[in-house]
Parts: structure tokens; sequence; C-alpha cells
């Protein structure tokens, strides 16, 4: 049922429409792993791994080859996944789980006996729980120990991985972990979310730099983001300037300082306080020469003013207080949010190439249209890869797309 769907929905537009430099791809996370009650301080604990479970790692290896031969089945060349810094590192320094390194060296060749090119995510908040404890992304000292756990990877697969993503939603795990509190680490506020904000942006470039020192001259190193477009409930002009901040911290805020573009804090005051936070030369530290960013878990977001909402002064509004249409998994129908949301960062001059990876979005939406006439099921995967080839031809610098979750063809 999956390959049957799937294949309907790639005839629905002409592949050679997008060019042949174009990378077609599927994409997966890193697997949930169980833990221990007694380990849910940890701001992720389905992430962590502690001990060594070789039936474990077979377990894991066969979903992944199951993964990788629908993959190749589908006539896809390129795999998007993730390492795990908790398994590769249990403590998050010292100690090197080799049954981890050999388990992902094994992924890799199969991945490359079936013709299949490699994207590897090294972080996709997978911290250690061992840091986490000292601070996690709020320590400074995390900047060593990031650098120590790229090169231990960069070393042990650079002869298999031509493309490398430092960093999977850096907004997620610093903002939702450290500025909204969704976490099992009670840590929240604007002390907690402006170290680990500015730290985890300085890793990013420091992996960059120890990815580019270590490996050839043509590997291609980047960072995938969570993006929103963020529009306003009214015209107002405190619901427009609401518009802006919400629109600065959710996306402005973790990419322009890598860019050289510094935080946008004229845009939003309270960025201010990073300033306790910064050494002297980490404005230069922080710019990275992105061979190619990712945008990924795509919204739409409604907002307006709000006086009571701490540093904000706006808040977004719920879906069901907003009214937009909805599928029937209650995401946001709005087929043109990937065309603009494309436009939005091929503005940015130090953006080259952009890579979608659109996990939610759904293939089919059903609207009820008519008690007379029942449900009808309308084609939004053909309605989203037109808007992102009109981007392109538009001028917007998307190159890649890779499918996230392949059970949502199976319908």
């Amino acid at each position: 049922m999956i390959l049957d769907n799937l294949k309907k929905n790639s005839l629905l537009l002409n592949t050679y429409d997008f060019g042949d430099d174009f990378f077609w791809g599927m994409s997966s996370s890193e697997y949930p792993i169980t833990k221990k009650a007694d380990e849910t301080l940890f701001s992720n604990p389905k992430h962590q791994f502690s001990t060594i479970d070789v039936s474990f790692y077979k377990t894991e290896f066969e979903k992944y080859k199951q993964d990788i031969d629908l993959i190749k089945q589908l006539g896809i060349p390129n795999f998007k996944f993730s390492l795990s810094w908790s398994k590769i590192l249990p403590d998050g320094i010292g100690r090197i789980n080799t049954e981890a390194i050999n388990f992902y060296n094994d992924v890799l060749d199969i991945c490359k006996e079936n013709g299949i090119e490699s994207f590897v995510t090294l972080y996709d908040s997978c911290l250690p729980l061992a840091l986490e404890k000292k601070g996690g992304w709020s320590n400074r000292e995390i900047l060593d120990w990031f650098e120590n756990y790229v090169t231990i990877c960069v070393t042990a697969f650079k002869e298999k991985v031509n493309y490398w993503i430092v960093l999977n939603e850096p907004s997620f795990f610093t903002g939702a972990g450290h500025f909204l509190g969704i976490d099992s680490s009670g840590k929240k506020g604007s002390n907690n979310f402006l170290p680990a904000l500015h730290h985890a942006l300085l890793c990013q470039s420091i992996g960059f730099k120890a990815i580019k020192k270590n490996t050839s001259k043509t590997t291609q190193v980047g960072t995938f983001f969570s993006c929103h477009y963020i529009i306003s409930d009214t015209y107002s002009d405190k619901n427009m300037k609401a518009v802006e901040r919400i629109d600065a911290l959710l996306n402005r805020t973790f990419i322009e300082p890598s860019l050289g573009l510094g935080y946008p804090i004229k845009s939003l005051p309270f960025l201010k306080g990073l300033s306790k936070y910064k050494n002297i030369g980490d404005d230069d530290l922080i710019k990275v020469d992105f061979d190619f960013i990712g945008l990924q878990n795509c919204a739409r977001e409604i907002v307006c003013h709000d006086s009571f909402v701490p540093y904000l002064n706006a808040k977004i509004i719920k879906d069901d207080k907003a009214r937009v249409k909805k599928n029937y998994l209650s995401f946001n129908i709005y087929h043109e949010l990937i065309y603009l949301i494309i436009k939005k960062y091929s503005k940015y001059e130090g953006v080259k190439k952009i890579f979608i990876v659109e996990n939610v979005a759904l293939p089919f939406e059903e609207v009820d249209l008519d008690p007379t006439i029942g449900v009808q099921k309308t084609n939004n995967m053909q309605s989203f890869l037109n808007q992102m080839l009109n981007a392109k031809l538009s001028g917007g610098k998307v190159n890649g797309y890779f499918v996230s979750r392949l059970k949502e063809f199976d319908i």
C-alpha cells in the first residue's frame, strides 16, 4: 500500500522539472529508546542510552534495513538519518561505545551497498544525561564537549559520509526546552534559554569547522531549522509588531547570527540579555558559511499582541480560536505555505541551497464538503510539490526534498 501510493504521487509531476541536480530523499529521525524511570531528569529521556545492549542494536538495524530496502525499491537516492550522542558517548565525554560506532558503520555500509547517499545528522535532541546534569546547553563547557563528539564521529565515518547536518532544529531543543519548559528538566525562562541559544549556535559553527578541517574539500555541511510563517490576526499596528517579535524569536534568532547579521535585538529587545553569556570573539566565532540549510516542520502561526506575555508581548492564537481550515489530523491546510517559506529564506545572501524535509504536510487531506457527498480526498502532496516548484522557478534556492514519514502514504 505504501509503495503503490508513493509511486502514484511521484507521477503527479515530472521530477526533471526540478532539474538534474535536485536531491530527492527520505528522512528518518533517531528511533526512540526506552529509559529507566529514575533517568527522567533529562529533557528528552526517550533518546537516552547508557548501557550496551547488543540485542537492541540488532533490532534497530533491522528497522534501518527495512527503511533502506524500501528506499531502494522506490529508486530514491538519498537517506537522511541521525546519530545519537548518547549512544556513541554514554557519559557525554570519555569512553566511546564501540558497539554504537560499529552499528552506524553498518548502517552507512548498507546505504552504500544499495547506492544510497547518506545525509547524517550529528545532533537531534539526544544530549547524554551526564552532560544534562552539568547544565547541558546552558553550560559553556558544551563547546568543548560538542567539538569532541563531532571529531569522534567525523573520524569514524568520514570515508562514508559526504553530507553532514550539524544540528537538527536548534529552536526546538533550546526554545521549547529552555524557554517554554516543554521537557522534564525543570528549566524554564530567559536565564536558561539565552545561554542555551548562544552556546548551540557557537557549537553549530564549531561543528561545521571541525567537519571541514577533517574531511575532503567536497564534503558538504549544513544545519536543519524548523521554520514558521508568521501572520497577524488583524492589520493593527500592535498586532503587526507582534508578528515581528514572534518571527524574530522563532526564525531570525536561529539563522541570522550564523550568517553574520547578528541577533535581531532591535525586533526582540530581551535578547540584549545575551551579552552576559558572550565572550570576546564570539560574534566572529558564531559565523558559518553553510553549504546548505534544511527547513522542516514548516508551519503557519497566527499571532496577536498580548501585554501579559513576558518578553514578547505577543501570543500565538490556537487553531480552535483562529478560523483556519484543518485536515483530519488538525494540521493547518495552507498550500502556499512552503512557497512563502522558501522565498523567505532564499532572500538571505548567505543561504546557498535549501533542502526541504516536510513532516507536517500529509499526502492526502480529507475535507467534508457536504453530508450528501461525504468525504472527498484531495491531493495535498501534488499541491505541495507544485508550490515548491513554483518557488524554485521564481528564484527560490530550493535544491532538494526529503519525505520524512513513509507511513503517511499508507492510507
